[in-house]
């Protein structure tokens, strides 16, 4: 089955996006850390990787073979990715459908002002107002 996917700018990435295309460059990783899961004890490698592109940067949790699949300074296309909320903030996430290719043209300026990860996304709690 072909899905529909959508070329998205990381400026324009909201919280429960699905079936997005994004390009952008790599500007930082972080160190791999082992986490075990809670569904099943197995363990896992994450770390997280900073990218960008000409609207604004996102976090983008890797795992296991992900992490040495990625390299700082070159510019992918990821393909049928989604994104999600951890602890609030926005990330761009792999699905199982996703692809990631090394990018046709690369991306040499990144807008760093606007951090999509760093947005908060949480509603704001209901006040239970007390009528003293």
């Amino acid at each position: 089955m072909i899905s529909d996917t959508q070329d998205v700018e990381i400026a324009a990435l909201e919280p429960r996006m699905g079936d997005i295309n994004v390009t952008f460059k790599v500007l930082e990783k972080s160190d791999a850390k082992e986490v075990t899961s809670r569904r099943d004890g197995s363990t896992h490698r994450v770390a997280d990787a900073v990218v960008g592109d000409g609207s604004g940067t996102v976090v983008v949790p890797l795992w296991d073979d992900s992490i040495e699949n990625i390299e700082v300074g070159k510019t992918y296309t990821l393909t049928n990715a989604h994104t999600g909320l951890f602890r609030g903030n926005l990330r761009l996430k792999f699905g199982r459908e996703s692809e990631l290719k090394e990018a046709e043209e690369e991306i040499e300026e990144v807008n760093v002002e606007r951090d999509m990860s760093e947005e908060n996304h949480r509603r704001p709690r209901q006040s239970r107002g007390t009528s003293w």
